[in-house]
């Protein structure tokens, strides 16, 4: 499958939210990660992967953070 971009909404409040984040998709790279930027004044999440949404969703679960899927990035 090719690498989509796709946009999340992460609860993210603060600098130690974003590195969780940061921290959970960076144990991915490499392994379906692609890429990822975190934009924390809008609480989004952009992850350049290859694996499906949901697979990510799941990630970024992980965090303690409510997290939603936008779609993929055109």
């Amino acid at each position: 499958m090719a690498s989509q971009t796709h946009e999340f909404t992460v609860d993210m409040t603060c600098e130690g939210c974003s590195g969780a984040v940061n921290r959970i998709l960076g144990r991915l790279k490499g392994s379906g990660v692609d890429d990822f930027s975190i934009d924390l004044p809008n609480k989004k999440v952009f992850v350049t992967s290859s694996l499906p949404a949901d697979t990510i969703l799941e990630t970024l679960k992980k965090t303690g953070k409510q997290t939603t899927y936008v779609g993929v990035k055109a």
